[in-house]
């Protein structure tokens, strides 16, 4: 039978360190039919947000390193770009996670995204004053608007059920296709609206990315009402102190629970080498097709379509998710990232086989975080949910910009081919722990085991 309640109460029960809900949820509570309804509109919102922001995550992607080659004149400080956003990302995880624990995913949400546009506000003044450590900061700050991006997958699971849960989470995921496919084709406009401002050809993208954070964070806050997190809460608990969500003050407190998971430690690190092996091929191949004289509308499609094999086909990944299970499609993403990184790695100058490789390397991006996301959403419990959550995206964000750090040197030392087969290696350790889980679950099941 459905619990029904009133969670009208607010407040904090300070000893207990626990934060109950924000508002009402109406006077007869969550009942499922309500959950429900909250779910889609949650859904709905959070796409919108998607859209807006994934303009401005397009728009830097397609010209970032390109920005840093001109300010700097070198092609290994070109990965520097790419570098910053997702040590950004890394940097502003785990503090965007814990005040979702405290407060619920709306404040996270729009500060995120506010960040980003800040961020990409000091790049423009930067690039303009030639300043290349400034730059690097506002690149810093936009990885805020990157860690948001991400993390409003978690919010689409909050209240989905079991059955549904890769299939809410992937939609999510997917409505960044739309603003990210569309952002690096915007190249040749922002160019345009930057000479009107009197600003440098590459800025103009730059513009759109401000344009697209900010309204995001507008959006989030006016309309991610009530809060999916601190509404999942009501939902599982009764009013008052317990139907809070829990405020744990030491961040890396996940870090226990996932070493000590197999199957959360499973999702972990898919979801950081799939991450990894996407963002060290993906932060070189501008430099690479440039090098090769692409022009720079070839670029921005090949980014856009690889962005586009990212978020475009989640839907499907999430409803394979749900239907074969998490591990086996975490080990097919695996498959998909090798075989794109064999495609990209041996094109050299061709442009088709370059775009390919990308548009495939984006598809195992997709296996690796919609299946990792589910499992790790429902690998621990619900009160320790957000600050794993957290944790993952910053351990995928480290490895993101550790990827990004080397791929410049790697490209000048072994160039594009070898810098490929380095990212390929990132695939082993997933292939191994999900090996481990498999036979676990294997002996499990065979009698007297």
């Amino acid at each position: 039978m459905t619990k029904v309640y009133d969670s009208s109460v607010v407040g904090t029960n300070r000893r207990a360190g626990l934060v109950t809900t924000e508002h009402t949820l109406s006077g007869r509570g969550l009942t499922e039919d309500r959950r429900v309804r909250l779910q889609r509109r949650t859904v709905l919102v959070l796409m919108l947000t998607q859209v807006v922001g994934g303009v401005g995550m397009g728009s830097m992607l397609a010209v970032g390193a390109l920005i840093a080659r001109d300010l700097t004149g070198s092609d290994t400080w070109s990965g520097a770009a790419t570098t910053m956003i997702t040590l950004g990302a890394a940097v502003f995880a785990l503090p965007l996670a814990s005040m979702a624990a405290r407060r619920g995913r709306r404040p996270g949400l729009a500060l995120g995204w506010a960040l980003g546009g800040v961020g990409s506000s000091v790049v423009v003044a930067a690039t303009v004053l030639g300043w290349f450590v400034p730059f690097l900061v506002g690149m810093v700050l936009i990885g805020a608007g990157t860690a948001t991006n991400l993390q409003a997958r978690h919010a689409a699971a909050d209240l989905a059920d079991e059955d549904s849960r890769g299939r809410d989470l992937s939609i999510v995921v997917w409505a960044t296709t739309v603003g990210a496919v569309l952002g690096p084709n915007l190249v040749g406009v922002g160019g345009r609206v930057a000479a009107l401002v009197g600003l440098p050809a590459l800025l103009g993208p730059v513009l759109f990315t401000t344009a697209g954070f900010v309204l995001g964070a507008v959006l989030t806050l006016t309309l991610l009402r009530p809060d999916p997190l601190l509404a999942s809460a009501a939902r599982a608990e009764a009013p008052g102190p317990s139907a809070a969500v829990p405020a744990r003050r030491n961040p890396l407190a996940g870090l226990a629970e996932v070493t000590g998971n197999p199957r959360a430690l499973l999702a972990v690190v898919g979801i950081m080498a799939s991450h990894t092996v996407m963002v060290a091929v993906m932060t070189m191949t501008p430099v690479h097709m440039s090098h090769h004289g692409a022009a720079l509308t070839v670029v921005g499609l090949t980014i856009s379509l690889h962005i586009a094999g990212m978020y475009a086909f989640s839907p499907i990944v999430g409803w394979l998710t749900d239907r074969l299970g998490r591990v086996p499609v975490l080990l097919a993403g695996q498959g998909v990232l090798l075989a794109a990184v064999a495609v990209a790695g041996t094109a050299g100058d061709d442009e088709v086989r370059v775009t390919l490789g990308l548009v495939l390397l984006g598809l195992g991006w997709s296996f690796g975080l919609v299946s990792g996301s589910t499992l790790l959403a429902e690998s621990v419990s619900d009160d320790a949910r957000p600050r794993v959550q957290g944790l993952s995206d910053l351990l995928m964000n480290l490895g993101g910009a550790s990827a990004g750090a080397l791929s410049g040197v790697v490209l000048t030392q072994a160039g594009f081919g070898g810098l490929n087969l380095f990212a390929a290696l990132f695939t082993l350790p997933v292939v191994l722990l999900a090996v481990r889980v498999l036979v676990a679950r294997r002996a499990e099941r065979l009698p007297g085991v």
